[in-house]
């Protein structure tokens, strides 16, 4: 059995923490490590975080000296990962407890490098709002338009995650950056259409930023895939149509 290293980085969520460390920790895919990176400036949640670590040997804790952000904090976890596999989710969300096991065989038996899953979106109290249905994504023009993968869901070998194929430097889309350049790479993304995850809608999250999410809509663009402003503008006015339209 494989180990699968499961990266969680650690910002203000002290209310959902626990909820999500269990859902990993109660998998049946037993395999797993386990590495917070907890990146507040303000220590106040600090000891509460370190507690935590000593539910499961598994567990390990990375302190950021400074405030890095969920995509590099993820990055500094993957340079610690022991694991073949790299699973990430956020200190809000929820894993269904089979999904690790359904998903490596999913990808063994499919030979991909990295897969997504099916998640149903949650409100703060755990309520069903909504599901998002995974697509398999065989070219960079699959995705361009639409950030269609969850991030939480997610699963990667370890062997991809190098050089530019790590989370871009921004507070939001900072995956989307990471997933196209996986998609230049010519390497497919498979789609596991399983519910599997859960996925937690906050009305204070960075997510739900407007004005935060067209700002780095364009960087992903102008800046990461080097397309000029006319071309930046366009692909971020689609990228908008289609998050109204989900």
């Amino acid at each position: 059995m494989d180990l699968v290293s499961i990266i969680i980085p650690y910002f203000k969520k002290k209310e959902y923490i626990l909820d999500t460390l269990n859902s990993v920790l109660r998998q049946t895919y037993k395999n797993i490590e386990i590495i917070i990176i907890y990146d507040d400036q303000d220590k106040d949640d600090l000891n509460f975080i370190t507690k935590l670590t000593k539910l499961d040997k598994r567990i390990s804790l990375i302190i950021n000296k400074k405030s890095l952000g969920a995509g590099l904090s993820r990055n500094s976890g993957i340079k610690r990962c022991k694991g073949k596999y790299i699973g990430f989710i956020d200190a809000d969300d929820m894993w269904k407890k089979n999904k690790l096991e359904l998903q490596i065989k999913f990808m063994k038996k499919k030979n991909y490098l990295i897969s997504h899953t099916n998640y149903e979106i949650i409100d703060k109290r755990n309520n069903i709002l909504d599901n998002r249905i995974a697509r398999s994504f065989n070219t960079i023009n699959d995705l361009i338009t639409s950030c269609d993968i969850g991030l939480s869901s997610v699963i990667v070998k370890k062997e991809l995650l190098v050089r530019e194929c790590l989370f871009a430097n921004l507070k939001t889309k900072e995956d989307f950056v990471l997933w196209l350049n996986i998609l230049k790479k010519n390497v497919k993304i498979g789609a596991l259409q399983k519910n599997l995850m859960y996925w937690r809608k906050l009305d204070n999250s960075l997510s739900s930023s407007i004005i935060q999410k067209i700002r780095d809509g364009y960087c992903v663009y102008n800046k990461f895939m080097k397309f000029n402003v006319l071309k930046s503008l366009l692909f971020l006015f689609l990228l908008s149509l289609n998050s109204l339209l989900k």
